[in-house]
């Protein structure tokens, strides 16, 4: 059974209104939604199987607990994935990084394919897909699909905001990949558009607009 989550934490409801603000310049919007990430980064990896190991202290020997090598990858769906990547890096410093291209065709909303690069052991791996907004799910959807096409059996999806109707396609095309989601907003608008969502991340990530 997958994991549909909203990760309700005050931290990270706090650091999406300020993503929200209009008035939020360049820097200080890239550095929220990486640290935004990493907040979801904990919750996402709650999960990860761990050992025993002993540890000497400065006092006495310690048993205690590390991760028992399971190994990560991080596939962000370009180009606003880009910014969520340093602060999964931050946690997780091991994983390997993927990448995927997409664009969202603006008549059809559907999304296209342009770049895919990922681990060579990806079939070996979790896989982390980040994106910060989850409106229609397409763009999700397909870079999973093609993901998985290359052998990844392990998937999670980690966003900032989502719309339901992209929460409900996502989890109906990919019953078996978690989701973990820092809020869930009202609804989609005739353009596509989280309301009342925060722009286009990536736009204000890499300040184009």
């Amino acid at each position: 059974m997958s994991v549909v989550e909203i990760v309700d934490h005050p931290l990270i409801q706090h650091k999406i209104s300020l993503l929200r603000d209009r008035n939020t310049g360049t820097k200080e919007f890239r550095d929220l939604v990486s640290e935004v990430a990493m907040l979801l980064c904990y919750e996402a990896t709650r999960d990860l199987p761990t050992e025993e190991v002993e540890v000497e202290t400065p006092i006495a020997l310690a048993r205690t607990k590390v991760l028992a090598g399971r190994k990560l990858a991080l596939v962000p769906i370009l180009r606003a994935g880009l910014g969520m990547v340093d602060g999964m890096l931050s946690m997780i410093p091991a994983a390997k990084v993927g990448h995927i291209g997409l664009y969202r065709d603006e008549e059809t909303l559907k999304p296209v394919e342009y770049y895919c690069k990922l681990p060579s052991d990806i079939d070996e791996r979790e896989v982390l897909v980040l994106d910060p907004m989850l409106a229609t799910g397409g763009s999700a959807s397909d870079a999973i699909t093609q993901i998985k096409k290359r052998g990844a059996k392990h998937i999670k999806f980690i966003g900032l905001i989502a719309a339901p109707e992209g929460m409900k396609a996502l989890h109906e095309a990919h019953p078996d990949v978690d989701i973990y989601v820092g809020t869930l907003d009202e609804r989609l608008n005739d353009q596509g558009y989280i309301v009342p969502g925060l722009g286009d991340a990536g736009d204000r990530i890499f300040g184009t607009k």
